[in-house]
């Protein structure tokens, strides 16, 4: 295969041609040093193939973004630890350097008065007019700044820099944002001064370092900060003869909106990036490559034979399995875990200030403290539900080496995955599905579907463990006219057990109350969304929500937030809101109020003195996939 061919970037040589494209990981310490969790984040990406490993927004200052800092000498230690972790598995490192589209400094200064508005407003200033009002000498001591932070790189053992061109370098590049009328505005040649000027800059403080550069580009669509889709083979060649060895060709962000740069699951096409890449490597002869919703090793296969890239960029991808390199060479690509670009761990985890994670990988930032190691003594295990909670116990106890024996009174596997699929842009879920099933059909578990299992059937197969995956059930509120004909559950609309139409009215507006409202409006019908809190979509994507309530607007979908269900009527729901009564006319009615435990009864097996464990759903409350995935994997893991 191409993808695990080895290539020359500059004077460094890559393995293979996967890359771990710059991510913010929210792993460093609050002062931005480089953190044992970090350390065995990047370690674990190494240890799984992949050949060029880049460390994202790493900050030659000391601000009070949330990134990794090397602005002073005492922090090379660190990152000389991060740099001999991934070292141990012949991988390359990368440091992303990046300057801020604010004024650092003015912003430390303000914060030290604990004027928490005035940072905002500073800040809110800045990210629409710093671009303009930063000064010739400033930018000139950005450059200082960011070469001496490139010189502490390499003596920390970073094999290559890459220099970020979006933020303040993206932003003098764009036509949107760039207003000046010096010599770093106006003309192509005055926006990417600066750029070029960094670059020879760096050239000249390290010119033995091999030097990337990602290649942010402002399509028609999305995009601010970063270089025209029309100027960018021209500007690329301009990167090349200034001395850069390779390019990132990525979208331009500064838009408010991380689904244009990190697009979750439906709403941009698989590899989006690639053709526009490839103009640019048409024009340069220097490496190119690429990032976007390129899932698996086929997929990257055929867009390196088809010569467009020349390396595979993969970010969110590597969060789900960082051994998508290791089993491409071992020819287990089916073993894969495929991302589902949900953004629920990664993206959102980093908008809302925690760590980036993954809701498919327990491992994924818990590198340190989750493992699978083989049990020192073979046990019988059952495991009751085979919805994601019970197929990922079974998973990792076979993995340990446990004998599982895996019941579901269904005649298949995913439980409510398998609803959670139905939803516009959801299809993608599938994915998960699949690796689940794949991973217990192909191990030692012993599967008895379309049973459902009672204390007398597990107790007569004498287990050690017992682990209740039983799952959720549809909440159904005591309401007046709630048995109404009219009224319907929303797992069964989307299971297609139960049908409606015409004037909907979806009782509750969280993530269910939404999807099926998006479902049922996509087929013509009138839809209301009655929400007691004051907004809907709450446990959605940040990143989908802006698609979701574009796509409510499209079809005219009414949101009645703040009022709360008092009766269900043959043609109306009746509502209250603040002390006054609302009547919405409607034909059917659909209840997704929540979801709550399903029971099952473990008394007797409690007295036969076998551990019994329950995950997912019915442990205390119903959650999400990712509350399935990590209670199922760690109560696995502790027999």
């Amino acid at each position: 295969m191409k993808l695990l061919e080895p290539i020359k970037v500059g004077n460094i040589t890559l393995k293979n041609r996967v890359m771990f494209s710059p991510l913010t990981t929210g792993y460093e310490g609050k002062n931005g040093s480089i953190t044992s969790q970090s350390i065995a984040f990047y370690e674990r990406l190494a240890k799984g193939g992949a050949s060029y490993i880049v460390v994202g927004d790493v900050s030659p200052i000391n601000g009070f973004s949330p990134t990794p800092k090397l602005f002073d000498d005492s922090q090379i230690d660190d990152f000389k630890k991060l740099c001999d972790a991934v070292h141990k598995y012949d991988a390359k490192i990368s440091a992303q350097i990046f300057y801020p589209e604010y004024d650092c400094e003015a912003i430390n200064n303000i914060l030290a008065t604990g004027d928490i508005k005035a940072v905002r407003e500073k800040l809110h200033h800045d990210m629409n007019h710093f671009v303009n009002e930063v000064s010739e000498e400033a930018l000139d001591e950005i450059i200082n700044k960011m070469c001496a932070c490139a010189v502490r790189a390499q003596k920390a053992g970073v094999d290559i820099i890459q220099i970020h061109g979006d933020r303040l370098v993206g932003s003098l590049c764009s036509t949107i944002l760039n207003k000046r009328t010096d010599k770093f505005g106006g003309s192509l040649e005055n926006r990417t001064r600066f750029a070029l000027k960094l670059v020879k800059s760096l050239k000249k403080a390290l010119p033995d370092m091999a030097l990337d550069y990602k290649f942010s580009v402002v399509t028609p669509e999305r995009g601010k900060g970063g270089i025209n889709l029309d100027e960018a083979p021209l500007f690329a060649k301009m990167l090349e003869e200034a001395g850069v060895d390779m390019l990132h060709v990525a979208q331009a962000n500064h838009t408010g909106n991380m689904a244009d740069t990190i697009p979750p699951m439906g709403i941009q096409p698989y590899g989006f990036f690639v053709d526009i890449a490839k103009t640019i490597k048409e024009s340069v002869n220097i490496p190119v490559s690429t990032v976007g919703r390129i899932l698996n090793p086929k997929m990257a296969e055929s867009i390196l034979q088809g010569n467009k890239v020349d390396i595979i960029g993969l970010g969110r991808i590597l969060l789900a399995d960082p051994d998508w390199v290791n089993k491409t060479i071992e020819n287990r690509i089916e073993d894969i875990r495929e991302c589902i670009s949900c953004n629920k761990g990664c993206t959102d985890n980093i908008q809302n200030r925690k760590f980036l994670s993954c809701v498919l990988n327990a491992e994924n930032g818990y590198e340190e403290i989750r493992k699978i190691a083989k049990a020192n003594k073979e046990k019988i295990v059952v495991v009751v539900g085979g919805g994601p909670a019970g197929l990922e116990a079974s998973r990792v106890l076979s993995l340990k080496g446990h004998k599982v024996i895996l019941f579901d009174k269904n005649t298949f596997l995913g439980g409510q995955l398998n609803l959670a699929c139905i939803p516009p842009r959801k299809n993608e879920l599938k994915r998960a599905i699949k690796f689940l099933t794949h991973s217990v059909i192909n191990s030692n578990v012993e599967l008895r579907l379309g049973k459902k299992v009672s204390q007398d059937d597990i107790l007569t197969l004498k287990p050690d463990a017992v682990i209740v995956a039983v799952g959720a059930n549809n909440a159904k509120p005591s309401i007046k006219g709630i048995d109404n004909l009219n009224v319907c559950d929303s797992w069964k609309i989307l299971n297609d057990e139960q049908q409606a139409f015409g004037n909907i009215a979806i009782i509750g507006g969280g993530m269910v109350g939404c999807e099926v409202a998006e479902y049922l409006c996509e087929q013509g019908n009138r839809v209301s969304i009655i929400e007691l809190g004051d907004t809907i979509g709450k446990g959605e994507s940040n990143t989908i929500l802006p698609t979701l309530m574009d796509n409510f607007k499209k079809h005219n979908v009414r949101i009645h937030t703040g009022n709360k269900l008092i009766e269900i009527t043959k043609n109306s729901v009746i509502c209250n809101r603040n002390d006054e009564e609302l009547e919405i006319p409607c034909d059917y009615v659909i209840m997704a109020v929540g979801a709550k435990p399903n029971e099952f009864e473990i008394n007797r097996l409690v007295d036969a003195n076998i551990k019994v464990i329950k995950v997912g759903d019915c442990k205390e409350r119903a959650l999400d996939i990712e509350n399935a995935i990590k209670t199922g994997y760690d109560a696995a893991n502790e027999i």
